[in-house]
């Protein structure tokens, strides 16, 4: 449950070029796109967001490290009590890159890693060579005393690779390790049939919470998958021996699902704020408003933190102030953000 609605982290998508082509890609990322804000601009976006809260800011893409400015966009917004985060897909990092990341004052950086092989990986990022890139990032990280997070999606093409990629992530030395669960958004509509179905999705999630219930070292969370945290309360009330979820220091938590405007927000390469990464609707523009009465007074947000207003099994839930159903997902498939989760089989 939400008891306050304040930033807590906002992904920037500081650019929408990348030297990867991945088939979920929700920015739609090619080495053709569009670069992103100037660096004086960038620095007025992140003077504009420190000016009002102090979230964790992730210098996302496309591929972040493709701009030659990233690591002053990073120090500055250090210097500004923002907590800094990077998202790469770890393909370009060298010893180079890893001691600018400290010397920049970035607290943690993510890493994607879609399989255990290199012909799974290969495969989803649509690039020879990428699971290499990435293993090799994961060591250059940990030798550098570098914390970071490996972020996996999945579809029907890799799902079966889920437990073997948990356990290469516990072996690369990761600090988390986020299982996503994809929403059909930017490329990502174009592999719709690929989607998980309903029940198995309730099968991972259920191994989801027997792995974490067992896990002691690595912390863990199932994202873009709201109805965990209906599984979690309803297990929890049918065992004895309960387990405390683990957080990241600066995390948003993981006391409920969908947190799609409510404590994190998106800002892509060109100014527009979404209530999340997969959230295909802009709730106003940074460079015409400021991100306060964006974050506010946006009509959208608004609406996402009125559970009230929610339709079909979600409104009628009563896990709805722990899940909400993924709002994003609901907007993808029907075409209305308040509709029910099209994914989950569960009857309130």
């Amino acid at each position: 449950m939400v008891d306050k609605f304040e930033p807590r982290w906002i992904a920037w998508e500081i650019s929408q070029r990348c030297n990867l082509n991945c088939v979920h890609c929700r920015a739609d990322g090619t080495m053709n796109k569009e670069k992103g804000p100037s660096t004086e601009m960038a620095k007025k976006i992140i003077d504009d967001i420190s000016s009002y809260a102090r979230p964790v800011l992730v210098l996302s893409g496309g591929e972040p490290l493709l701009r030659k400015d990233i690591f002053e966009l990073a120090r500055y917004g250090n210097d500004k009590r923002l907590r800094m985060a990077l998202a790469t897909n770890g393909t370009l990092v060298t010893p180079e890159v890893c001691e600018k990341v400290i010397e920049s004052g970035i607290k943690i950086v993510s890493l994607s890693l879609d399989g255990a092989t290199e012909e799974v990986h290969d495969n989803f990022r649509q690039q020879k060579g990428a699971f290499k890139g990435v293993i090799r990032a994961a060591k250059l990280f940990r030798e550098h005393g570098i914390k970071f997070i490996i972020n996996s999606s999945f579809t029907k093409r890799n799902q079966e690779d889920i437990p073997r990629i948990y356990r290469l992530a516990k072996e690369l030395g990761a600090t988390a390790w986020y299982m996503f669960m994809i929403v059909p958004t930017g490329r990502g509509k174009e592999i719709m049939e690929e989607l998980i179905n309903k029940e198995d999705y309730e099968k991972i999630l259920n191994w989801h919470y027997d792995m974490e219930k067992e896990e002691k070292e690595l912390l863990v969370r199932p994202t873009c998958a709201p109805m965990y945290y209906r599984i979690f309360m309803q297990r929890s009330k049918e065992e004895e021996i309960k387990f405390k979820r683990r957080n990241l220091s600066f995390s948003t938590g993981g006391s409920k699902g969908c947190i799609a405007g409510q404590l994190i927000a998106l800002i892509n390469h060109r100014g527009e704020v979404y209530p999340c990464s997969y959230f295909n609707l802009s709730a106003g523009n940074i460079y015409e408003k400021s991100f306060k009465e964006i974050w506010e007074e946006g009509e959208l947000f608004k609406k996402l933190r009125d559970f009230g207003s929610y339709k079909g099994k979600c409104g009628a839930c009563e896990y709805i102030n722990v899940c909400g159903g993924c709002r994003a997902r609901a907007y993808a498939i029907t075409g209305d953000y308040l509709e029910e989760e099209p994914f989950c089989s569960y009857v309130p």
